[in-house]
């Protein structure tokens, strides 16, 4: 084999470990900080606020967090989803090692709120059972989340 073929498989080898490298780094820092989102262009004309519907009587009004660092936390209950995780746009943003970037989400749907897990490490939990699908909240039952415990109140 001529030097010249040893030298270029040497680089070639030497750019693949590089590569390796910097992905890993991509990955660390991704999981330590979340993603990137860019800024959202600035609007000429602000579109009229949409009139949130009141919710019907025996629906949840807001979202409570009733243990963990964040405990005594509410969220008013519109009709957009709700995030919940590590990563900076979440609406709920946790620090807590327990809790994945985009852990769950809970949103609207035929007149209940519904619990999905987002693929999470640790998982999410409905009362005591493991969220598995997308599950509807009834009033009052807890939905833990790493060390953080949230519940639907009206």
């Amino acid at each position: 084999m001529s030097e010249l073929t040893l030298l270029l498989i040497r680089l070639a080898f030497l750019a693949v470990l590089w590569f390796f490298v910097i992905a890993a780094v991509g990955v660390i820092r991704t999981d330590l900080f979340g993603t990137r989102t860019a800024a959202a262009p600035a609007r000429k004309a602000a579109k009229p606020a949409k009139i949130a519907a009141k919710p019907k009587k025996g629906e949840p009004r807001q979202m409570v967090v009733t243990g963990g660092p964040l405990q005594g936390t509410t969220i008013d209950l519109t009709e957009t989803p709700i995030t919940i995780g590590r990563a900076n746009d979440a609406t709920l943003v946790l620090s807590d090692d327990y809790a994945s970037s985009r852990h769950a989400r809970l949103f609207p749907q035929d007149g209940q709120w519904i619990v999905e897990d987002l693929g999470s490490t640790n998982g999410t939990y409905l009362d005591r059972s493991k969220v598995t699908r997308p599950m509807p909240v009834p009033l009052g039952v807890p939905i833990r989340i790493g060390k953080t415990v949230i519940e639907l109140r009206k």
